[in-house]
């Protein structure tokens, strides 16, 4: 058995969610081989050679793969899938925009969200917003799995000596274009990268609440910013901050939740924080149930005397 990981790029280096697929891709058994699909790529070629048990790395260069399109990268993905058992993506926007064009072509089911590889056939995965885990055993010939990053420790990124075999990549298929992007720019860590992160509700009341109070607490733990959906919506925080089922799945050392209910829909993008803090003046809000810690309190008063204390 061989097991494909289709890496995350920016064709220079290698994103943290392809390490933490990898270490997936290496429990379902035999080797472990990455997909760089890319332009310009052979930096992240040569940095994929070196992410701890990985055996080969296969670098398709066409400038059609420079953003990662959907169609193009879904195509080069069948044009080798046949050398493979498992084929396996990162649960991220992207790895969910390829993996289903890829099943479907494949015409195999998809396992999504995998958080377990019990064995080569066999995985857990959350159900019901992850108030219920499923065992999932795939009797295709092919497995397609996403890999929730947060279940999986990421493989170390130094330390392999994987061959690096350049093919030729299959031709545009011509059905999207990029046209651009806007990248929002910030000296905070990346939201699914940091180690801390503070979060607020809606019950901050507005976006220069928001700003006020939690962004003092932020610059104080060198944390990242999120927020609820309930914020989001109400344009208290940008859409990126979303945490949450239908925003960003985050596992941080901290999580500091303030004003946020703890709705399942939240509740399933980070529950998986190694230590949660809640502050929340309502004393049945859901929060307090998966908190290790726990302040009943008015988040305008409190949330600026812990920014003090610190």
């Amino acid at each position: 058995m061989t097991a494909l990981v289709i890496a995350e790029h920016d064709n220079a280096s290698i994103k943290g969610a392809t390490l933490n697929t990898v270490t997936a891709a290496a429990q379902c058994g035999g080797d472990v081989h990455v997909l760089i699909a890319g332009h310009n790529a052979s930096a992240a070629a040569a940095a994929a050679a070196q992410i701890a048990g990985v055996t080969k790395v296969i670098h398709a260069e066409g400038e059609h793969f420079a953003h990662g399109l959907a169609e193009n990268v879904a195509a080069q993905v069948l044009a080798i899938a046949s050398s493979y058992s498992h084929i396996l993506f990162p649960a991220t926007a992207g790895g969910k925009n390829v993996a289903p064009r890829v099943a479907a072509r494949l015409d195999v089911g998809q396992v999504s969200d995998i958080t377990r590889v019990e064995s080569p056939d066999t995985f857990e995965r959350p159900i019901y917003a992850g108030n219920a885990i499923a065992t999932v055993q795939a009797t295709d010939a092919v497995k397609v799995i996403t890999v929730r990053t947060t279940g999986f420790d990421p493989a170390s990124a130094t330390g392999g000596s994987a061959t690096v075999e350049t093919v030729t990549g299959v031709a545009d298929s011509g059905k999207s274009t990029f046209v651009g992007n806007e990248i929002a720019k910030s000296e905070r860590p990346e939201l699914t990268a940091a180690k801390i992160i503070v979060s607020g509700g809606r019950a901050l009341g507005s976006a220069e609440k928001f700003n006020e109070v939690m962004t003092p607490l932020a610059d104080k733990l060198g944390a990242a910013m999120g927020a609820s959906r309930a914020a989001v919506d109400a344009g208290y925080a940008p859409n990126d901050w979303q945490v949450g089922q239908t925003g960003k799945i985050v596992a941080p050392q901290l999580y500091v939740a303030c004003g946020i209910s703890g709705a399942i829909q939240h509740l399933a993008g980070m529950k998986d924080s190694k230590v949660i803090v809640a502050i929340n003046k309502d004393p049945e809000a859901p929060i307090f149930s998966v908190a290790d810690y726990g302040l009943e309190a008015d988040l305008f008063t409190a949330v600026p005397e812990l920014v003090a204390a610190l």
